[in-house]
């Protein structure tokens, strides 16, 4: 796997810079695990995923505030499933791999998460919360996400490529996630309110 990583890079970053079609590049990526151990992936989660800084305590601070979490990735949902469970996140959608006798099969099984698909999460939890667009914050770092931005009240690009920072309302370009936080204080007090029923949605780096 570990010889994959440059591979896997390079068409990622292509991505999210939106260079490339997003469907494609993650059918790429994926046929390129094909019969790799299942285990190699929790060993993945285990020694090689790391939290953004602040994570822990923009979602402690977040919980207190009743501002509900959605973690919608492009990745997939070995991961996105144990980092709910982890954190405490309320839903999480993302892809997932086809694994067949312990091994990776190359492919994708379902639909793909892409743009349109992470809008259409946020739409279906922002109705499921009975809220408004104003009363939602998305997050994300790719091309992937502008769809979904879109859809929210508040946009907001976490250490961002180019195209997501110059379409967003805010950019969190050299803090970590509990800027976010820091931003109620702020500019979003007026925007959002004090309400007890907003909803964050955040976009993860596993794209």
């Amino acid at each position: 796997m570990q010889g994959l990583k440059p591979q896997v890079a390079e068409i990622t970053e292509a991505a999210m810079r939106g260079e490339m079609d997003f469907a494609e590049s993650l059918r790429r990526r994926v046929a390129l695990l094909k019969g790799l151990d299942e285990a190699a992936l929790l060993r993945v989660y285990n020694t090689r995923l790391r939290l953004n800084p602040g994570a822990t305590a923009m979602l402690a601070r977040l919980k207190a505030l009743n501002i509900k979490t959605l973690l919608v990735s492009g990745g997939f949902t070995f991961f996105t499933e144990r980092l709910q469970a982890r954190l405490g996140l309320d839903a999480a959608r993302a892809n997932v791999l086809g694994v067949r006798n312990g091994r990776l099969t190359g492919e994708v099984e379902g639909d793909i998460v892409d743009a349109a698909a992470k809008a259409r999460f946020l739409r279906e939890m922002r109705d499921e919360l009975g809220l408004h667009a104003s009363q939602v914050i998305a997050m994300g770092d790719g091309a992937n996400d502008l769809t979904m931005m879109a859809e929210a009240g508040v946009s907001i690009a976490y250490h961002a490529k180019p195209v997501v920072r110059s379409k967003a309302g805010y950019a969190l370009n050299f803090v970590g996630l509990y800027g976010l936080v820091n931003l109620f204080d702020g500019p979003l007090r007026t925007e959002v309110g004090d309400q007890t029923a907003k909803k964050k949605l955040q976009e993860s780096s596993l794209d």
